[in-house]
């Protein structure tokens, strides 16, 4: 009977990758305890023992897409993934009781790490890499064709439903003209982003988005024209998604138009992997074509979808780079196994995305319909 070492030499040998080998993939290992933890928790394991220092590798992003494209994340399954379906099912991870987890996990470990990380926009969402030359350019590029796919025009009331530190209320009140109010679950988003915003037509509030209901009702006159919502629906919780949509068609008036900007999934899940619910974003799961179908129908009509995950890769290399340059500077404030967690969380969604396993997807929404057809924007 094969030991465990001769198991996960096996494994790796289908995505090319050789047990301390010297490859750019190749992964070295420092405990011989690896094996055994990864059999035992799978993607958990994987990535909590490269937190602890138990193996290293030269390029942690390919050796992520050579994983996924073997399919490897699938081959390795743990009692910690099927109790975590168990639990998604019974329970609501995104029920409103939970909304501000994430902030407090997550958004609210520091600004100036997310300042020397990002753009200088502070755009925490992929990035359009069609035409742009460098992160700057890219996020830059994408709240433009935003708000060009929205048709922004001066003086519409737009509402940005996870709103962040403000980079698309900002851009759209200076560029467009328009009047924003943004809102976030994190205080620390909150209170720089109402100071990045500051002398423009642009509120921001602390809240979550079903508190929005109470806010708008018929005869108040806070309806909106446009509505966006970027990098936030991965948040929502697939028990949620109908209320989610509800909620925004709710609050936009009767031809307006709604772009969801989201992570997307080639498959229906119900749970993230355990690693990331762990240590990056808890209660959060990606949704799939089908389940975002099935909230908006009858509700929406879908004007335009666009796919460029692609451009995710390059936005993750991106914003590591960023990070591990700017990592003197951060430490004080971290130490050395906050800095592998987070070098793994980025490197492996790059890599995630360059296998494809997830998507990117804009979604322009109306009510009935636009009129003689919606005009796409590219």
């Amino acid at each position: 009977m094969p030991n465990n070492q001769e198991v996960i030499k096996s494994l790796l040998s289908e995505a090319h990758v050789t047990l301390n080998g010297t490859g750019e993939a190749d992964i070295q290992v420092n405990n011989p305890a690896f094996y055994s933890r990864v059999l035992r928790d799978g993607v958990l394991g994987l990535g909590e023992s490269y937190m602890d220092g138990w193996w290293k590798v030269k390029n942690l992003d390919e050796l992520i897409f050579r994983l996924i494209t073997a399919s490897l994340h699938e081959k390795i399954k743990s009692w910690k993934i099927v109790s975590q379906i168990i639990k998604a099912k019974v329970f609501n991870a995104g029920k409103q009781s939970k909304a501000f987890e994430v902030g407090e996990k997550h958004y609210n470990i520091g600004n100036l790490l997310f300042q020397k990380m990002l753009d200088k926009r502070m755009a925490y969402s992929c990035g359009y890499w069609k035409d742009a030359r460098n992160l700057d350019e890219a996020q830059e590029s994408k709240l433009d064709l935003i708000c060009r796919k929205l048709y922004l025009q001066p003086g519409m009331k737009v509402l940005d439903v996870g709103s962040g530190w403000g980079s698309f209320c900002k851009y759209a009140a200076e560029k467009y003209g328009v009047e924003v109010t943004g809102i976030t679950i994190s205080k620390e988003q909150a209170e720089l982003s109402s100071q990045i915003c500051k002398g423009l037509k642009v509120k921001i509030k602390l809240q979550d988005y079903r508190k929005l209901n109470a806010e708008s009702l018929p005869g108040k006159g806070n309806f909106f024209d446009r509505v966006v919502s970027i990098g936030m629906f991965e948040h929502v919780g697939y028990k949620n998604y109908r209320i989610y949509m509800q909620t925004i068609h709710r609050l936009l008036n009767e031809d307006g138009l709604f772009l969801l900007h989201t992570i997307g999934s080639n498959k229906s899940m119900i749970t993230t992997d355990p690693w990331t619910n762990k240590y990056i974003f808890p209660n959060s799961m990606l949704p799939s074509i089908t389940q975002i179908g099935a909230s908006v129908e009858q509700l929406f009509v879908m004007e335009d979808l666009h796919n460029f995950g692609q451009d995710y890769d390059k936005t993750l290399m991106a914003w590591f780079e960023n990070f591990d340059r700017s990592w003197d500077e951060l430490k004080p404030d971290y130490d050395e196994r906050f800095y592998r967690m987070w070098k793994y969380y980025l490197l492996s969604c790059a890599g995630s995305f360059r296998a494809r396993k997830n998507q990117l997807w804009q979604i322009v929404l109306s009510k009935k319909g636009v009129p003689n057809g919606y005009q796409v924007i590219r």
